[in-house]
């Protein structure tokens, strides 16, 4: 694994970290029973500003493609994932979560011809089983409603990792402004969602605003910078491989923040999991096979243009 990218995985790795930070800054900061309107909250005010920065608009076909990449990631993505919480203990709502590496494996295959690899698919279903031992509890129940909006919200999102892997992004474009139009689109349909089911938004005080700072700042506009960055510089199942840090991260925030106990079984599933993810971005035979065609290519082209030299002159001799 080279320099670059490891340096890729790790930044783009911030992305879930970050958003494993989410339950703590809403139990904490956040007004409760609003999670549509925090979604909003999130998305939108951080596209816009993220638009203002790089002050470029999507043109031609780029506006329906932000407009399905941004309800993908976002739009559809955060409702669903709520509905699935509140419908679901959390464990199980993690739990389906983590198994949307499985849908980028099958999406990346069908739409981006990147072989599904039985090494990958045991990552992520390793790391899925790591996630469950840490967060799944004795009393968890389950709900038809709450698991099919569980499971679709993991696919919404696998297939806008894939969909945003596939189109890239317009020439000459920048990655601050991609970012934005998605952000924005998806922010956008989440608001009348939000107003419908949640109606007015909620009287905020000093910790809200704190709260919804930090989410719009960190936890969206520049996490969904580096996820999408990483996204177009790694494979999407790379890129995808690294969510289940996000259920890791809240359970030691949880620990560390509110007190949590961890059990020496949650214990395991952490470095389980962990372990999985790591695994899931060490390059296969395949991949190192290539990097050392590269590192070597430039030496074999010296090579081969000595050769040919050489061959011409013999021939001019024979001549």
């Amino acid at each position: 694994m080279t320099v670059n990218r490891v340096t890729t995985t790790v930044l783009t790795a911030l992305a879930p970290i970050s958003w494993g930070s989410t339950y703590f800054v809403a139990s904490e900061l956040l007004p409760a029973d609003r999670p549509l309107f925090t979604g909003a909250m999130r998305a939108l005010p951080a596209g816009l500003l993220l638009v203002a920065l790089s002050r470029v608009l999507p043109k031609g076909a780029w506006w329906w493609k932000s407009a399905v990449l941004g309800t993908l990631n976002i739009g559809a993505f955060f409702p669903l994932l709520f509905l699935s919480a509140y419908r679901l203990p959390g464990g199980v709502a993690a739990v389906l979560g983590s198994a949307g590496p499985l849908f980028v494996v099958g999406l990346a295959a069908l739409l981006l011809g990147e072989r599904a690899k039985l090494r990958t698919v045991l990552a992520a279903v390793v790391a899925a089983f790591g996630v469950s031992m840490v967060v799944l509890t004795a009393e968890a129940k389950l709900d038809l409603v709450g698991v099919i909006a569980g499971v679709v919200s993991s696919a919404s999102m696998g297939a806008g990792t894939v969909m945003t892997k596939r189109w890239g992004r317009p020439e000459g474009v920048g990655l601050l402004a991609v970012t934005g139009w998605q952000l924005t689109a998806g922010g956008l349909v989440i608001i009348p969602i939000a107003a419908l089911v949640e109606g007015a938004p909620p009287a905020l005080d000093g910790k809200a605003f704190l709260g919804y700072g930090y989410m719009m700042l960190i936890n969206t506009g520049a996490a969904y910078f580096l996820w999408f960055r990483g996204i177009g510089q790694l494979t999407a199942t790379s890129v995808t491989l690294l969510g289940p840090l996000s259920p890791l991260t809240a359970a030691v925030i949880g620990w560390a923040a509110l007190g949590q106990a961890l059990t020496p079984v949650q214990l395991v599933g952490m470095a389980i999991a962990f372990g999985a993810t790591v695994f899931g971005q060490l390059p296969g035979r395949a991949a190192k096979a290539e990097a050392a065609a590269k590192a070597q290519g430039g030496s074999f082209s010296k090579a081969e243009g000595i050769d040919q030299n050489l061959s011409m002159d013999l021939g001019k001799a024979k001549v």
